[in-house]
C-alpha cells in the first residue's frame, strides 16, 4: 500500500466556468488555469502519481504543451489512474478537503463524489470531499480562491 498528497491552489477570475470535481458550480468566476483548472482533480492527481513516485501533473500534462489547453482536468485524472494500473496499483480510496469561502459547494458535493468515483474507478462510498472556510483569512479568505487538498491510497493490484 502507497499513500499520496496532492495540493493545488488557483485564483478566480472571471469569465471562466467554474468546475470542482468534474462538476460545474454556478459562481460568477471560475478559476484561472491553462485546462479547466478543477482544483479538486488537480489535487487528487498529484495524489496519485505522489503515491506511485510517478512524479507531478506538471511532469504528464504539462502548462507549456497546447495538447492540454482548456483540458477536461477529469480526463487527465482518469489518464492518471490509467497510467499508475500500468505500475499494478489502483486507487482505494481518495480523501479531499476544498478551502473556499465562496461559493458554498456542500450541495455538489455529492455529485462531486459520484464524478470522481466514475473518473478513478471506484465507488462513490470511497471518496470523501469535504469543504473548510478559512474564516476571512489570508487570500482564500478574502475570496482571492481556493484550495484544494486530497489523500489517496494505492494498493498492489490483485
Amino acid at each position: 500500500m502507497r499513500v499520496g498528497i496532492g495540493y493545488d491552489s488557483h485564483r478566480f477570475e472571471a469569465g471562466r466556468r467554474l468546475v470542482l470535481g468534474g462538476v460545474e458550480i454556478p459562481f460568477e468566476a471560475g478559476l484561472a488555469g491553462h485546462s479547466d483548472a478543477d482544483a479538486v482533480a488537480h489535487a487528487l492527481t498529484d495524489a496519485i502519481l505522489g503515491a506511485a513516485a510517478m512524479g507531478d501533473i506538471g511532469t504528464h500534462f504539462p502548462a507549456a504543451d497546447d495538447r492540454w489547453k482548456d483540458a477536461d482536468s477529469m480526463d487527465l485524472l482518469a489518464r492518471t489512474v490509467d497510467l499508475v494500473a500500468g505500475s499494478n496499483y489502483q486507487v482505494v480510496n481518495a480523501d479531499v478537503t476544498v478551502v473556499v469561502e465562496r461559493p458554498r459547494i456542500g450541495p455538489h458535493v455529492p455529485a462531486m463524489r459520484e464524478a470522481v468515483a466514475r473518473a478513478i474507478g471506484i465507488g462513490p462510498q470511497h471518496v470523501s470531499i469535504k469543504a473548510k472556510s478559512n474564516e476571512g483569512m489570508g487570500w482564500t479568505g478574502n475570496g482571492e480562491g481556493l484550495v484544494a487538498m486530497a489523500v489517496v491510497l494505492l494498493d498492489a493490484r490483485l
